[in-house]
């Protein structure tokens, strides 16, 4: 599964955008970032919250060492309570994880997936290397109900075995993160997870629509031209 589009509400476009230039090293044009293969749209946030919104982007796993102090002098990471800042799972995951606050008390993360291919390029690490949006944090009431049907419609499959507040959906190359509303992010555990006004746009899934009308996000896959 590929995240191929999303819309993302933010107080300020302009200074949100200046955030994904400056900091990260993302190409933005008006109100898109380029991420890989991922268009990040911005737009005005209007009577929709912001904060508490978690994406993912993927770093190929041989430059995520590279990555982790490129991004360690541009802004802090997040910790745990034991001052935990870099995080390795195993399992299905095969993968390593450091997060980070983004403008509009976005929850960022860097992930390196080691079944994905490497990179080859050495020397320091730019934010041109980041290759998609990788997930997307999507909470609800209901997280088994909410990921059959996520299941039924694009035919996605569980990245690691479900628990009853958390489920990923999807592939090292796309990942949908539902969670139970209440649960705080990982790793500071501090922000309840928000995800209304987003829409996504899916590739190389079936194509289909699912929303969740009381947490105010949409999902959609094109039928394939």
């Amino acid at each position: 599964m590929r995240i191929h589009s999303l819309q993302l509400p933010v107080s300020n476009v302009a200074r949100v955008g200046r955030y994904f230039a400056e900091v990260l090293q993302l190409p933005v044009r008006d109100d898109a970032v380029r991420i890989g293969w991922t268009t990040l749209q911005l737009r005005p946030a209007g009577d929709d919250p912001v904060g508490g919104v978690h994406l993912a982007f993927n770093v190929p796993a041989d430059r995520f060492e590279a990555a982790t102090a490129w991004l360690l002098a541009r802004t802090p990471l997040q910790r745990t309570a034991e001052g935990e800042t870099l995080f390795t799972f195993g399992g299905r995951w095969e993968s390593e994880s450091i997060y980070f606050d983004g403008p509009d008390g976005l929850i960022l993360e860097l992930i390196g997936r080691r079944r994905l291919p490497a990179s080859g390029r050495v020397g320091q690490f730019h934010g041109s290397e980041l290759t998609c949006v990788s997930e997307v944090g999507l909470p609800t009431a209901d997280v088994a109900a909410s990921s059959a049907r996520a299941q039924a419609t694009f035919g996605l499959d569980p990245l690691s075995p479900p628990v009853p507040h958390f489920a990923a959906l999807g592939d090292d190359e796309g990942v949908l993160i539902v969670v139970d509303a209440t649960r705080r992010w990982f790793p500071e555990q501090r922000v309840l997870p928000n995800a209304r006004g987003i829409a996504v746009t899916l590739a190389n899934v079936t194509a289909g629509q699912l929303g969740d009308p009381a947490q105010g996000w949409h999902l959609r896959a094109p039928a394939a031209a």
